[in-house]
């Protein structure tokens, strides 16, 4: 079975009710073009650097406008909906917040959740520092979910990096990998593509990485930027979009007779094989 899918790269701000109006118009334009399955970025409902405003706008996911409109959304449409991620408030202690990816049925039912993982906590340049873990609690689970166009392992952007994620995902039955992302533009320009492509490969799965892109403006805090170069990659391998470095809708299809030819060539999680390691 073939499925029609979308992708939306966006330039979100640190405003969630602005970010919703425009990813509520961008699903139409993409629902427009036969789209039944539609993907969006990491923090789709807001991009800020400043703790301060994400404690002022952020909510707990009972109480979120973002999820429960683009629910309502979904359900008007009839689509499956992959939010890449939403920045949350929790009930933890510490006050950190959740960086939680939702898929979400035609019916408008959450199906799965997954927190990231894997925080970004680096050192970029001596100007580009990043702590991810001191206003963002870690997943600790990793998610496969049943969907119509395969199954899909659900991962967020530092995800990525860290392939052993990626082999357990396949290994559970996963055939679609999404990775949406808010990636750095040095990392982005020296590592995106051939992260991407890697994990496509090894595990013969679609990869599909929704992404945030250019200067994100910002009421409180400093203005971030964003790589862009939203990508879906084949199992094989192949770059089927490249999004570029503009905000916009891009278009693809989903194919299971791919995902069976590739791991039919290369039969890599069949040929996996137990070794000890090294001392």
């Amino acid at each position: 079975m073939t499925v029609r899918a979308a992708l939306l790269q966006l330039t979100s701000s640190d405003d969630p009710v602005e970010n919703l109006t425009t990813v509520q118009g961008m699903i139409a334009e993409a629902v427009d073009c036969g789209a039944s399955v539609v993907f969006t970025p990491e923090v789709t409902n807001c991009v800020s650097t400043s703790r301060t405003h994400q404690r002022i706008v952020l909510q707990l996911e009972d109480a979120d406008l973002s999820l429960a409109s683009l629910r309502k959304t979904a359900a008007m449409s009839k689509i499956w909906l992959l939010l890449g991620s939403l920045a949350l408030k929790t009930t933890d202690a510490d006050g950190r917040f959740a960086n939680r990816s939702f898929l979400i049925s035609p019916q408008g039912d959450i199906v799965a959740r997954y927190d990231k993982i894997h925080m970004f906590d680096v050192q970029v340049t001596e100007a580009e520092t990043y702590r991810e873990s001191a206003g963002y609690r870690p997943g600790t689970r990793a998610v496969v979910a049943a969907t119509p166009f395969g199954r899909l392992g659900m991962t967020v952007c530092y995800d990525v990096r860290f392939p052993a994620l990626y082999q357990s995902l396949a290994l559970a039955g996963a055939e679609v990998l999404s990775i949406p992302s808010a990636f750095s533009p040095v990392t982005g320009a020296a590592h995106w593509e051939a992260l991407l492509r890697a994990r496509a490969i090894e595990t013969g799965c679609y990869v599909v990485a929704p992404a945030q892109c250019g200067t994100h403006a910002a009421t409180r805090g400093k203005m971030r930027q964003t790589h862009g170069h939203s990508m879906v990659v084949s199992p094989w391998g192949d770059i089927i979009v490249d999004a570029g470095t503009q905000p916009g809708v891009h278009i693809f299809d989903i194919s299971a007779k791919s995902v069976a030819e590739a791991r039919a060539k290369i039969p890599a999680l069949v040929n996996r094989r137990p070794f000890e390691n090294p001392d």
